[in-house]
């Protein structure tokens, strides 16, 4: 039996997807904060991609300034707010905390860092300046992590930015992409929101950039960040992928994080993956209401490239783990029915398939969290931009400036898809290897 109901309301699916950090009160942030050690040298903040004086926003919390402490997020991290849901803290900055060497339950650092960005949002706190005009503009192609975050740098700078967004809402990933009970949209879009009034980017929203449309841009901006992000799901190559019912784990979450509870799923769900963005989609259809989630994974479970405690999650709501065993066809008339699997194993860390061993599981719904594609069309349209054999954007990672020297880029275009505050870093550090670039030019 589910372990949840299919939800039909606003409500049902606001309690299927309750977040898994929820906000804490004043007295709740006042506690907590109390814990810290203020460590000298502290792991926390060599553990954090974005760098934040985790220790010095945590004091100033527990003396009662948590409009002080949300500066002192932002001065480091543009997605702060974001970043205190969905980041994977547990294995940053709360598993490097020394409380873990103690036995001791690590400091709350992620919601911590939420309740104080969300005073300043609340509140509608200023705390940013837009710089003086230097008279430059820059192009910004994507409104993700990385997009976001190099305009907001470049407009303290003086910049002026115009940012082109191919779909109708900022953030990329912490809309679109990151499941529901990490982070709500309305929590996402209100980041954006307050920091789109402070610093007064532009996004034009609905406006791809195509081939014709680059020329144009190098003709009207004296810099372009590029921060597209990755494609659809990669193909797997197998037959019966275009079966009714089978479907990608990124258009998966993105048309649930869109639609909500009118998303339905299968009875019986099979999730083909081991990564972080497998258990997500394992998890969500468990919420919305599945009788039978399976991930099946070609590995072992000690080898899913998924974090722990991604896992436990997905366990925790009714998910099945099936391991060492490879999707050979998903089968069906029309629609899916099943999927034969075929059983392998690691032989000196090769993974083989073990001849006559296969089987068909059961299913009316496929979810295929094996990967996205490189968008590789739109950036070999790019003069002098190189990209690695994995189809990432080449660059220097002192200033995220690639081959083309007119181009910067950062976010999962560069880094081959990983988290939101990675990306939100490399647009920042970009936004000053661009101010150099411009001072030259």
């Amino acid at each position: 039996m589910a372990e949840y109901k299919q939800p039909t309301s606003k409500q049902e699916f606001e309690e299927n997807f309750s977040q898994i950090k929820p906000l804490m009160n004043k007295t709740e942030a006042y506690y907590e904060s109390s814990r810290c050690l203020f460590c000298y040298d502290a792991p926390c903040i060599k553990a954090c991609p974005t760098g934040i004086d985790i220790p010095l926003f945590i004091r100033q919390i527990n003396s009662d300034s948590s409009i002080g402490a949300a500066k002192t997020i932002y001065d480091s991290n543009w997605f702060g707010n974001a970043c205190g849901k969905v980041c994977p803290t547990e294995v940053l900055c709360e598993g490097a905390c020394v409380y873990n060497h103690q036995n001791v339950k690590p400091i709350d650092i992620g919601r911590l860092q939420n309740y104080a960005t969300n005073q300043a949002i609340e509140q509608n706190k200023k705390l940013f300046e837009v710089g003086e005009s230097n008279g430059k503009k820059v192009a910004i192609i994507g409104a993700g992590p990385a997009g976001i975050s190099c305009a907001c740098e470049l407009r303290t700078m003086g910049f002026e930015v115009d940012i082109f967004e191919a779909k109708d809402h900022p953030s990329g990933l912490t809309v679109y992409g990151v499941a529901p009970y990490k982070i709500t949209n309305e929590d996402a879009l209100a980041e954006m929101k307050y920091l789109q009034e402070q610093l007064g980017f532009n996004i034009k929203y609905n406006n791809p950039v195509n081939a014709d449309d680059i020329k144009k841009l190098e003709q009207n901006y004296d810099a372009i960040f590029v921060g597209i992000g990755l494609g659809s799901t990669s193909v797997l190559g197998i037959g019966g992928e275009d079966l009714e019912g089978c479907t990608g784990a990124v258009e998966f979450i993105e048309e649930l994080r869109m639609k909500h509870q009118d998303v339905k799923v299968g009875n019986k769900v099979i999730v083909l993956g081991g990564g972080n963005t497998a258990m997500d989609a394992a998890s969500e259809s468990c919420r919305l209401g599945s009788e039978d989630v399976i991930l099946a994974y070609r590995r072992s479970k000690e080898e899913m490239g998924a974090y722990d405690f991604e896992y436990d999650l997905a366990k925790s709501v009714g998910t099945k783990g099936l391991f060492n065993v490879s999707p050979v066809e998903i089968v069906g008339n029309g629609k899916v029915s099943g999927v034969k699997f075929i059983r392998t194993q690691t032989n000196n860390g090769k993974l083989e398939e073990i001849a006559g061993s296969e089987f068909v599981e059961d299913c009316d719904m496929v979810i295929k969290s094996t990967g996205q594609s490189k968008q590789k069309d739109f950036l070999s349209n790019i003069n002098g931009l190189e990209m690695d054999e994995k189809g990432r954007i080449k660059v220097n990672e002192e200033n995220y400036q690639t081959t083309n020297p007119k181009y910067f880029a950062g976010g999962d275009a560069v880094n081959g898809g990983a988290e939101v505050v990675n990306g939100a870093y490399e647009g920042k550090v970009a936004a000053f290897g661009i101010q150099i670039y411009t001072s030259k030019n």
